[in-house]
């Protein structure tokens, strides 16, 4: 048996479940979300005044920007997931994706040329991805399936405020301290991350005295233990040994190159995708036409601006964890499905201030607190739906997992099943600013709302039908 002084120092802590779980949920806030949403109030500041791009052109180059991010996540999710799920050690892919965080993100503040903005964030969504997957894929391995409403709920919340705050702190920081200030807040916040990342003792690294033995990984690593041990792996007595047996060609590759398949074939996959996808494409289309909207029919300035996603942001916050608590006892299908038929009507009442049609919601008069207003509500429905699509993928994932424990290969499918909600949550983020900046520049902002509230209302009907959770 390992001695103490074997073990790296705060073994304990160190390699803790709750140290674990906490470090992955507290990293979801800052490579794919705060660092996603913080270039959003700034953006405008960066193209007009540093690139010296003409204003005209902004709307476009902010959608442009925002779906890059999206589209190259969507590519690059299944093949990080592959070489994942094949990974025994998945500390040193994280310090990995870490890193490309650092260097995408000081691309994209150098803003040196709108090829260097580009670069930076193409490098910041591969990173970004990798962060999220592999991140996943280790909080659904070491928690419970009867505890991960409310484990998802926490995440969530930190999530949303790794998305929402991003916008905050960027237009503050910027109005109150300039430029180059403003980059160190998620440079700060990537180099806590790699330090709770280095200190994390996974499950997989752990010395083997303190893993569960099986057969067929057992290995002794004591001097004392080699001599004693057999030279073949013990079988059951009533069982002899087939030292002939080849593999056939199912067992060997049948569940990766099935994964994809299995999961799609499953009704309650689909309709949990479908849920991630829409709700990104909803909260990217905020992203993208929010800040113009705000500033050519409010004329509120960056502060503002940033300030305004906190009316997103404080519900989810506060009651992510309850509605977490609340699907665990209760099951998810009935609160996300209300939360989606409360959200189309939410949407129409966002688009209506600034709208000549609707004089009673004009900027002179209650235009403001109408947007507000309606904006904090979303806000709590949000808190709803947030989180659902992918708690009912991974309780998909793991009754499939307890019918055959090696459906998904040696190493299981955690990695894998996150890139589905990556894939998704990725088209989502690049379908809501190249539809909602579109129509919004086609139709105005009214009516591309009126099509985003429109998309909730099939999506409610398919989670009432098809979500088990």
């Amino acid at each position: 048996m390992a001695s103490e002084k074997q073990l790296p120092w705060g073994y304990r802590w160190r390699s803790s479940r709750t140290f674990i779980i906490s470090t992955i949920i507290i990293a979801f806030a800052s490579p794919e979300t705060f660092l996603y949403g913080f270039v959003v109030p700034i953006l405008s500041f960066m193209l007009e005044s540093r690139l010296k791009m003409d204003p005209s052109k902004t709307q476009r180059m902010t959608t442009a920007v925002l779906t890059v991010h999206g589209f190259v996540s969507l590519i690059f999710a299944p093949v990080i997931a592959h070489f994942a799920d094949k990974t025994p050690n998945r500390k040193a892919p994280l310090l990995i994706a870490l890193a490309g965080c650092v260097a995408g993100t000081l691309l994209v503040a150098s803003t040196f040329s709108i090829e260097a903005l580009f670069v930076g964030r193409i490098l910041q969504a591969v990173a970004g991805s990798a962060t999220w997957i592999i991140g996943f894929a280790t909080l659904t391995d070491n928690v419970d399936l009867d505890h991960m409403g409310k484990a998802m709920g926490t995440a969530m919340a930190f999530v949303t405020a790794g998305q929402l705050s991003g916008p905050i702190v960027a237009g503050a920081l910027l109005e109150w301290v300039g430029y180059w200030p403003t980059w160190s807040a998620p440079l700060l916040v990537l180099c806590l991350d790699i330090i709770a990342r280095r200190l994390m003792i996974e499950r997989r690294e752990l010395p083997l005295d303190d893993r569960p033995r099986s057969p067929k990984l057992a290995a002794p690593h004591d001097p004392e233990e080699s001599e004693r041990a057999p030279l073949l792996p013990s079988t059951p007595t009533n069982e002899s040994p087939d030292y002939n047996a080849v593999p056939t060609e199912a067992e060997q590759v049948g569940p990766s190159r099935s994964f994809y398949r299995i999961m799609i074939g499953d009704i309650g996959v689909v309709a949990s995708v479908a849920n991630t996808l829409i709700f990104a494409t909803l909260i990217s289309a905020f992203d993208a036409t929010l800040p113009l909207h705000l500033r050519d029919t409010f004329h509120w300035n960056t502060l503002s601006v940033g300030m305004i996603f906190l009316s997103l942001q404080v519900p989810s916050m506060c009651l992510g964890p309850l509605v977490g608590w609340l699907r665990d006892r209760a099951g998810a299908r009935w609160p996300v499905t209300i939360g989606w038929a409360l959200s189309a009507p939410l949407l129409w009442l966002l688009g209506v201030p600034g709208e000549k049609m609707f004089p009673w919601a004009s900027p002179e008069t209650n235009g403001e607190a109408i947007f507000i207003t309606g904006l904090v509500t979303i806000g709590i429905v949000f808190t709803l739906i947030r989180g659902a699509g992918t708690m009912q993928l991974v309780a998909a994932t793991k009754a499939m997992e307890a019918k055959d424990p090696k459906i998904f290969g040696e190493f299981g499918g955690s990695s894998r099943v996150s890139s589905l909600a990556e894939v998704a949550f990725s088209l989502g983020s690049m379908l809501g600013p190249l539809i909602s900046g579109t129509l919004s520049e086609m139709v105005g902002y009214f009516y591309m709302n009126l099509v985003m509230g429109a998309i909730c209302l099939p999506v409610a009907l398919s989670c009432f039908l098809f979500f088990t959770v």
